[in-house]
Parts: structure tokens; sequence; C-alpha cells
């Protein structure tokens, strides 16, 4: 068996065995863990080959001919894999702490369809072409359902309805038409370095884009994006699964991978195709960020946040240059540990004071100082703030727009950064600097350990990957044609 079948089967094995556990929790939550640690060893595995410029890869079945279910590593896929991979392990570590701390009923639902969802998440990663990756785009959408509806009230049925409804809709009407539409172009559904769309008419260039872009429901680009916020009412561990881990970055991924091997950089950028991406992407960024700053709810905040951060990816695979995508790529990691540290932090926060409002945070971070600490962290590497992760994919998307000639969308990163600053900043001088309400009588400190510690270890992570960006560099660099 190769290490990327058994990368993908690891947490599907790994969800049959939460089953089978399910009434032990103590060994159901060890099973989660181990799959976890086993699944980031095995993906950890593949990396040293990719770094030295090999694409190694399998074929489980051909399903037609010249469509095969394959899969293939390149750089980008890889950066996914280990990001989807690795912050599993802290991610499950936060929901046996979060979930006990409450009580929650299905737990073991909860941890399987958690496990199908890296599963789906590796296999969107490894996909060799299109038809591997919309299958198992699929997959991620549907085993990720009873997550999003997991309290079963009235309030997360609706949600359901919505997540499904405008993920489901925009995957087969956009995304699979545009498959189908690829096929009938060029014979082949196979991702290829430089892109497979160089003999398709240039007219029809901007249509097919718009089927990629809008039929990646995932990508949460207006107007397609209400899924998200409206997801929010699942359990935080479910927010940081849909935010950082596996959803949204399957979706921003997937955008990445049709840009660079589907289209290719100069097919777009020879035509200007991709211009009105660009604008759309540009508006989601602002259009978000300026919402944000309007909420009250402190998950709605960050789910607005998150749907702008991704936009920062989605138009740097519109300008179509080697140092935007080497930025949209970095970012998809930079994000996912800033976001899920914030996300992390909130639900840290109700577990320990029940609070889930930005108004009801005065004074809480001399409450809980590991945990607004944390939150301090993981807002400066969304803001883009040196020493942390989150500055070096900024400053490559905005040299990026630099080299392709669209120095008016630096301003507008700069802009929706600014504007970070202003959603996040004032939670933080609410929780350190504002007296607590004299109404406040609810006593409690940090959130359980189990909590804290994974909160800990993400907001490390963002400086950790300020200092290691030049690993990532080297992954990526292949991507802007400069490398590999």
């Amino acid at each position: 068996m190769s290490a990327i079948t058994l990368a993908i089967l690891l947490p599907a094995l790994g969800a049959i065995g939460v089953l089978l556990t399910g009434k032990r929790p103590d060994l159901r939550e060890g099973v989660t863990l181990l799959s976890g640690a086993l699944t980031f060893a095995t993906v950890l595995s593949l990396l040293p080959g990719v770094l030295s410029g090999e694409a190694p890869g399998t074929e489980w079945l051909e399903v037609l001919p010249g469509v095969s279910l394959a899969f293939e590593i390149e750089p980008l896929g890889m950066l996914f894999a280990l990001v989807a991979s690795g912050l599993w392990i802290p991610t499950s570590l936060y929901a046996v702490g979060y979930m006990r701390s409450h009580q929650e009923k299905n737990q073991t639902r909860f941890f399987a369809c958690f496990a199908l969802a890296i599963s789906a998440a590796l296999g969107i990663a490894f996909a060799r072409n299109l038809f591997t990756l919309f299958l198992f785009y699929e997959a991620l959408t549907f085993s990720t359902y009873p997550l999003v509806t997991h309290h079963g009230t009235e309030e997360a049925k609706r949600a359901g309805r919505v997540y499904l409804g405008i993920l489901v809709f925009t995957s087969v009407v956009f995304l699979l038409f545009g498959i189908l539409w690829t096929w009938s172009l060029v014979g082949t559904l196979e991702f290829r370095p430089g892109g497979i769309l160089e003999t398709a008419p240039k007219k029809l260039i901007p249509w097919l884009l718009a089927l990629y872009a809008f039929g990646t429901g995932k990508a949460a680009l207006m107007p397609f994006h209400r899924w998200l916020p409206n997801a929010m009412v699942a359990p935080t561990p479910v927010s940081a699964l849909l935010h950082a881990v596996a959803v949204v970055k399957a979706g921003v991924f997937t955008v990445l991978k049709v840009v660079v091997y589907v289209f290719g950089l100069d097919l777009l950028s020879s035509t200007g195709a991709s211009q009105w991406l660009m604008a759309v992407a540009a508006f989601t960024m602002v259009a978000a960020s300026l919402r944000a700053l309007t909420l009250d709810n402190l998950k709605a905040r960050l789910a607005y946040s998150t749907i702008s951060q991704l936009a920062y990816i989605v138009l740097a695979a519109a300008l179509a240059t080697g140092m935007s995508v080497l930025g949209g790529s970095m970012h998809i990691a930079m994000h996912a540990v800033g976001k899920i540290t914030l996300f992390f932090c909130a639900g840290a926060i109700y577990v320990a004071s029940h609070k889930k409002k930005v108004s009801e945070l005065d004074g809480i971070g001399r409450r809980m100082p590991w945990t607004m600490g944390a939150f301090f962290v993981g807002s400066l590497s969304i803001i883009g703030i040196p020493p942390l992760g989150g500055a070096w994919s900024k400053w490559f998307m905005g040299v990026g727009a630099v080299d392709g000639g669209n120095t008016a969308y630096v301003a507008v990163y700069m802009i929706s950064s600014l504007l970070s600053i202003g959603y996040l900043m004032p939670i933080l001088v609410r929780a350190w600097f504002k007296p607590e309400s004299p109404d406040d009588h609810h006593e409690h400190g940090e959130a359980p350990l189990l909590c804290v510690v994974p909160i800990c270890f993400t907001a490390a992570a963002c400086l950790v990957l300020f200092f290691c960006a030049d690993g990532l560099y080297r992954l990526l660099l292949p991507l802007t044609g400069a490398g590999g």
C-alpha cells in the first residue's frame, strides 16, 4: 500500500475505530488522537520526496478511458495535506476538552465525522485530476453536514440546510459543469503544470473561470458566502474545522489548484481573463471586513473575518503572478494557524464563562490570561504584523500584485488589513483594559487544560511560521515556475 493511500485511509479507519469504541470515551478519544498522529506522520513522510522535486502518485482505478480515480502530490497539495493532518491533532485534543466540559451528546458521531472530513480533505489535497478532486470535494461537504447540525436544534437544522444547499448547488450547477466543459474542450481532466486550456478558445476562458470560482462554494466568495456564518451554530471545534483545518481551506486550495494546473498563470495573465475575479475578490475582502466590524457575536465576527481572509487567497490566484500564487498558497498555512487560534479562544471563553458576545468580554483577560494572550498573537498574525506568520504571506501577495501591474490591489490588501485591526483589537482592549462589569458575578478562570494547551500550541505556531517561512518558500517555489 502506498503512503498516499495510507494517508487517505487512516482517518477513515480511525472513524470506524471511533464508532466501535463509542461506549468507552477514553478509548474512543485515544483512537482519534492515535489516528491523527499516524496520519500526520504518514503525510510528513512524503514531504522529502516532494521537496526534492518528485511527484509521488498512485492510481486506484480507471473509471472511464482517460478518467481515473488517481492521486499525485505536488507542492500545493503537500502544503494543504500538512495543514489538514497537522492541525487535526491539536483540534482533536481541544475537542475532547470542549465536548466533555459541555457534556455534549452524540460525541461518537462527532469524532467519526471529523475523521471522515480529514480523509476527504487529504483526498482533495492529493487529487491528480479534476474528477478525483470533485468526488472528495463532495465527500467533504456531506461528512461535515452532521457536524454543522450537531446540536439538533431548529437553528442548527436551518443552518445545515443553508450549508448543504449552497455548497451542493454551487458544486453541481457550476463546478461540475465547468469540469464537463473542460473535458469537452481539451479531452483531459489531468492537472498539468502550465495548465491544460491553452488550446481552448480564448473567449471562453472568463466563463470557465467563473464556473470554477463560483462553483467552489467552500471558498465563500460573495454572494455564495452565507453558509459560513450560518454554520457558526455548530460547536467551536467544528468552527475550527470549517475555518482552519479542512473546509474553507479545501475551497481556496481548489481555486489555486485550478488556476495553476488547469488554466495556467500565463494564459490568465496574457488574456486578462481574471480581471473580473480580482474585482469580486477585492469587494468580498472589504465588504466582509466591514460586516465584521458591526457584529457583537464573537464567532460571527470571526466568521466574516474568515470570508475576508479567504478572498485574499482568491485575489492572489486571480492576479496570476508567481509571487501572488506563492503568497496565496502560504496564506493557507498562515491563516490556518492564526484563525484556529482565535476560534479555540472563542470556545475557551464560552466553556469558562458562557459568554458569546464581544460586549461581554470586559476584563476577561485578567481571568483568562493564557487564552487572551493567545488571542492577541493570533490577531496579530491575521492582521499581518511581524514577527507572526501572516506577515510573510501578505507580503508576497502584495509583491505579486505589483509584479502584475495591479498596484491598486495592494491598497485593497492594506485597507482590509487595517479593517482587521478595527474588528480584532477592540476585543483585546475590552479584555485587558476595561474593568469587569459589576453585574458579572460568574466566577471563573481558564478553560480546562485540554482546551488551553492546544490554544498555546497554535499561538506558538503563528510565531514559528514567521521564522520557518523559508521552508514553505522552498516547497512552494515550483508553483511560480522559478523552481522545481
